[in-house]
């Protein structure tokens, strides 16, 4: 492999099963030969890559003779066990004949989950880029259960990033960016080429996966956006299509939707990185107006008070969605009490909550204490 230089920054690509796997003619290896072309030029230009790239399952359903990806289970988990083995052998050779060499890296929610293995994990992906190695990174679809669904490996991008601290994050997709409506549907869409903040209106511009391979769409990208801005990472969203995207991003040029993190977002604590990262929320709390003013434009702890709802079954120390009344989520962090208690205090001021014996050990504590929250960008 090629001796590394002395590169100083990370980009993160995330790339998707619609780009890289095509239904009838299957994984496409001129794409991923220019994938190693552009990290080979990225290296000579002072950056490090890394790859996260779905594709595995629709890699391995054709050659286990499925006409169309499975619906069941153990039929998705043989398909990604099969699928892998493709992948990853392609992956291997032509990032070698680019004379650069890569590892395979499988996660799941249950090596993140504890932050003791969330910070293993950082330290496997850290050692491997500072070597000189293109990690590639896949959701554990074989042996994960629940994490198969819609839009993982645009989350898995995001978590990655924050993992390596990369500069930038470019998920590749099989549309040039985000625009004010779906364009295949609305022909009087228009194209967004930069984002400063995400709000419901942003969000409610994304549209559906239209393809048969892939399992996310816009929405999960522009979530994933979202937690980067929050983390101080810029993030674009761009077309696998276009020429040579990484190398003309790291040179400077525009290419597709690029969203920009406010500059307070540049400093965010490790541990606040992994509450909002590390595991699947466990349940959702929704609040009133003031608690919601409270959190996001004082930085406060949510207290009892400015709950409205409680959603979920969960224990102290997991992690929770702090939603505003429509459902946007506004922040993310470890609940102080168990689902049961806050459903009891959820409304009742602190005098209220102290003089009730069942709720005596919440008297003085907040629902989500600030050191423990996350609120996004």
């Amino acid at each position: 492999m090629a001796a590394p230089a002395t590169p100083t920054k990370t980009m993160v690509v995330k790339i998707g099963s619609s780009t890289l796997v095509h239904a009838k003619t299957g994984i496409d290896r001129a794409f991923i030969a220019n994938l190693a072309h552009q990290a080979a030029e990225l290296r000579r230009m002072g950056w490090n890559l890394v790859v996260v790239s779905s594709g595995a399952i629709a890699c391995g359903a054709p050659l286990l003779g499925f006409e169309r990806r499975p619906h069941d289970m153990p039929s998705l988990q043989a398909c990604a066990s099969v699928g892998q083995c493709v992948l990853s052998a392609v992956y291997d050779e032509e990032f070698r004949s680019a004379d650069l060499l890569t590892s395979l890296v499988l996660l799941t929610r249950h090596d993140t989950a504890r932050r003791s293995s969330y910070l293993h994990a950082r330290d496997a992906l850290t050692r491997l880029v500072g070597l000189g190695v293109v990690p590639v990174v896949n959701e554990n679809d074989t042996v994960t259960v629940d994490e198969i669904r819609f839009g993982d490996n645009d989350t898995l991008a995001a978590l990655v990033s924050c993992l390596v601290s990369a500069d930038l994050c470019v998920i590749l997709s099989d549309i040039d960016g985000l625009y004010t409506a779906n364009p295949a549907l609305d022909p009087t869409a228009e194209f967004i080429p930069r984002v400063n903040k995400i709000d419901a209106k942003i969000i409610g511009s994304a549209g559906d996966s239209s393809t048969a391979v892939g399992t996310g769409g816009m929405i999960t990208k522009i979530r994933a956006a979202r937690i980067l801005m929050t983390a101080g990472v810029e993030c674009v969203i761009a077309s696998g299509a276009a020429e040579d995207p990484l190398v003309r991003l790291a040179a400077g040029e525009a290419v597709g939707t690029r969203f920009v993190p406010p500059a307070d977002r540049l400093d965010i604590a490790p541990r606040k990185l992994w509450i909002a990262l590390g595991d699947a929320a466990r349940g959702k709390l929704t609040v009133d107006e003031g608690a919601a003013h409270a959190v996001v434009e004082n930085g406060s702890s949510l207290l009892p008070v400015g709950v409205t709802s409680v959603e979920g079954d969960f224990a102290t120390g997991d992690i929770l969605d702090i939603c505003d009344r429509a459902g946007f989520v506004l922040a993310r962090g470890q609940a102080e009490a168990p689902s049961d208690e806050l459903k009891l205090a959820a409304g009742r001021h602190q005098d209220e909550i102290a003089q009730n014996r069942l709720l005596a050990a919440l008297a003085g504590k907040p629902a989500v204490h600030r050191d423990n929250m996350i609120v996004f960008a």
